[in-house]
């Protein structure tokens, strides 16, 4: 599989088994658009916000806005990240 320069990729950083506690990875130039899809904050403070803080919240499905799992989202935008990208 060849990934290009400006495709946004989405992929677990924690090894595989069972766990308390998973990371998924997004970056690319569409991860915030992304993030913002898929995280329901749980309150109106917890909105994602570019400021590297992480807010407490739900991932759902777009679709139906159903909550799959609470969650710990933080959005760190370009330049400053380990991929350089957002």
């Amino acid at each position: 599989m060849r990934v290009e320069d400006a495709d946004t990729i989405c992929a677990v950083s924690t090894p595989p088994g069972e766990g308390g506690i998973s990371i998924i990875r997004i970056s690319g130039p569409d991860a915030r658009r992304i993030l913002y899809r898929i995280f329901k904050p749980k309150t109106e403070s917890a909105k994602v916000s570019p400021n590297r803080r992480l807010r407490l919240g739900y991932i759902v499905n777009p679709g139906e806005s159903r909550e799959i799992d609470e969650v710990l989202a933080v959005f760190m935008p370009a330049p400053a990240t380990y991929t350089r990208e957002d």
